[in-house]
């Protein structure tokens, strides 16, 4: 069984971004592409870690145990003004080719209205560089996310539609971590003039 771990970037409690997490997460067990013991979440609203360069060690500690376990990871970001949220950049600054290097990594960002393309753009341009995380082509954008994913009887064509296509990039998602892990096991990361990307 696969391991994967998703993390909810939004810095506040009870954000629509961890209900999306849990969605995905509950997803990826009934799709039997992992299961209870192998799917964690990383909630950055209910458990954050402090601002770069001080960092809970403890907390880090766990965070870091579980991607390093990790053959795959699923990074959601809400978009606030146009932006990635500061919490999932700071945890790009802590986060290493140690728990990341040649893992793929879905991208999904949500948003309350019609936008949510930006995070997207900006974590794909910046947050892979010195921890070597494979973002895969396939990504994810949920839009008017207060109305989307909810328990119960599905009555819009918009949320059926978002639920068929986050069926179709877990199933994408799982064949990147099966092909990926072959990569891990080839690479030489220990190379010290290479420690960071360019």
């Amino acid at each position: 069984m696969l391991n994967y771990v998703i993390i909810s970037g939004s810095g506040r409690p009870q954000s629509e971004s961890a209900r999306v997490a849990e969605y995905l997460r509950q997803r990826l067990i009934d799709l039997q592409l992992s299961d209870d013991n192998s799917c964690s979440l990383i909630d950055l609203g209910t458990s954050p870690l402090p601002l770069w360069p001080e960092h809970n060690d403890a907390l880090w500690h766990d965070y870091a145990a579980r991607l390093q376990a990790a053959d795959a990871v699923i990074v959601i970001s809400p978009e606030w003004h146009g932006m990635a949220c500061p919490a999932l950049k700071n945890f790009f600054v802590l986060a290493s080719k140690t728990e990341l290097a040649h893992k793929p990594g879905l991208l999904v960002s949500v948003s309350s209205g019609v936008g949510g393309a930006y995070p997207i753009s900006e974590l794909r341009s910046s947050s892979f560089k010195n921890n070597r995380l494979c973002y895969i082509p396939e990504q994810l954008i949920i839009r008017q996310v207060n109305t989307m994913l909810h328990p119960g009887p599905i009555v819009d064509d918009n949320d059926q539609r978002i639920r068929s296509r986050i069926d179709y990039a877990l199933g994408v998602l799982g064949h990147y971590a099966t092909a990926l892990g072959a990569v891990r096991e080839a690479v030489d990361m220990s190379i010290p003039e290479f420690t960071n990307g360019m």
